[in-house]
C-alpha cells in the first residue's frame, strides 16, 4: 500500500512514488502561498498542482537530481535554493563535478541525469538565507541551513502546524549519504543532532517513511550509528592493509556488488573515501605503498 498524501493546514505532504525511493522524493506544497518545495514525487499530481491551486515558486533544499527530476515541468517558474548548493544547477558538467564522478563514469551519468531526471541548467532568482523568517501568508516558515549531506542542505520548520521537514536526513536503515566532494561526515552528524533538538508535532523527510507523526526518538540514534557501524567495518576490513580498490570491493557501503556497476561503485567508493580521510584525519591510519594501514 502506498504513501498516502496529507494536508497539515496549508502544508501538503506530496507522497514520491515507490514510497519516495531513490531515484524519486516526497515534496512539499505551501497552500496559497503556492510554493513548492523539491519536485521529483510524482508528475502526474505536480501537473495538477501547477494546473490549479497554482506553483509560483519553487525551493530546492539541496541540488540534487532525486530532488528535482521534474522541475522541468516548471521552466518559467522562480527557483530558490542555498547560494553554497547553486552551483550545480548552471551546467550538466558542473553537476557530475560535484559528485566526484570518475572521467570513465562520465559517459554514463550524462545520459542518466538527462533522460531519467530532464536536468537543464537553471539559474535561481533568490538565494535562501539562514535564519530566515519568510511569512507565506497562511504560514511563516524558518529556514535552517543544515549542511553536511550537501554544502547548503536545507531544512525548513513551518510554525503554524509545527512541521519540521528534515529534507535528505530521512532516517532511514540505509543511513546518511554524505559522498559528495564537498559533503562532510562531521557536518551531517552535526546537522542531525541540530535538527533533533527543533521541536515539533510532525516531521517530514524527503524519502523511505517520510512522515513521522511521532517524535522520531531511537531513529535519531539509529540512523547516526550507520555511520559508526561504517567505520568499525572499515577498520575491521584494514587489519589487512588495503588499496582504496580493494576497500571499495569489499561492499561496505552496499553490502554486495550491485548494478548499474558505475552507479553503486561510485557511491561505494565516494563514502569510503570520506571515511578514509577522517581516520587519517584523526590519525588512526595511515598509507604505505598505496596501502591504508591501522596505526
Amino acid at each position: 500500500m502506498g504513501i498516502k498524501e496529507k494536508h497539515f493546514g496549508p502544508v501538503w505532504f506530496i507522497p514520491g512514488e515507490n514510497k519516495g525511493k531513490y531515484p524519486y522524493c516526497h515534496s512539499l506544497y505551501i497552500e496559497e502561498a503556492g510554493i513548492l518545495i523539491d519536485p521529483a514525487s510524482n508528475r502526474e499530481r505536480l501537473l495538477q498542482l501547477k494546473e490549479g491551486p497554482g506553483v509560483k515558486e519553487i525551493w530546492l533544499s539541496h541540488w540534487h537530481e532525486d530532488h528535482q527530476m521534474h522541475l522541468d515541468l516548471f521552466e518559467n517558474i522562480p527557483v530558490c535554493i542555498m547560494e553554497s548548493d547553486a552551483a550545480p544547477l548552471s551546467d550538466l558538467e558542473t553537476f557530475i563535478n560535484a559528485y566526484g564522478v570518475d572521467e570513465e563514469h562520465k559517459e554514463h551519468w550524462r545520459p542518466f541525469l538527462l533522460d531519467t531526471f530532464h536536468f537543464k541548467p537553471r539559474k535561481p532568482s533568490r538565494f535562501l538565507k539562514d535564519g530566515e523568517w519568510i511569512d507565506l501568508g497562511s504560514t511563516r516558515v524558518k529556514v535552517i541551513h543544515a549542511p553536511g549531506h550537501t554544502p547548503g542542505h536545507t531544512a525548513f520548520l513551518f510554525e503554524a502546524p509545527e512541521l519540521l521537514f528534515l529534507g535528505d536526513y530521512d532516517l532511514s536503515w540505509f543511513g546518511p549519504w554524505y559522498g559528495d566532494v564537498d559533503s562532510s561526515i562531521e557536518q551531517t552528524i552535526d546537522s542531525v543532532n541540530n535538527l533533533r533538538k527543533i521541536p515539533a508535532k510532525t516531521w517530514i523527510t524527503c524519502h523511505e517513511t517520510g512522515l513521522f507523526e511521532e517524535e522520531p526518538g531511537k531513529l535519531w540514534d539509529s540512523y547516526l550509528e550507520v555511520i559508526d557501524t561504517r567505520e568499525k567495518k572499515l577498520l575491521d576490513f584494514l587489519k589487512t592493509p588495503g588499496t582504496l580498490s580493494q576497500v571499495v570491493q569489499a561492499c561496505i557501503i552496499y553490502g554486495k556488488p550491485r548494478e548499474p556497476k558505475y552507479f553503486f561503485e561510485f557511491g561505494e567508493k565516494a563514502h569510503m573515501k570520506k571515511h578514509l580521510e577522517k581516520l587519517m584525519r584523526e590519525n588512526k591510519i595511515f598509507i604505505k605503498n598505496e596501502k591504508y594501514c591501522i596505526q
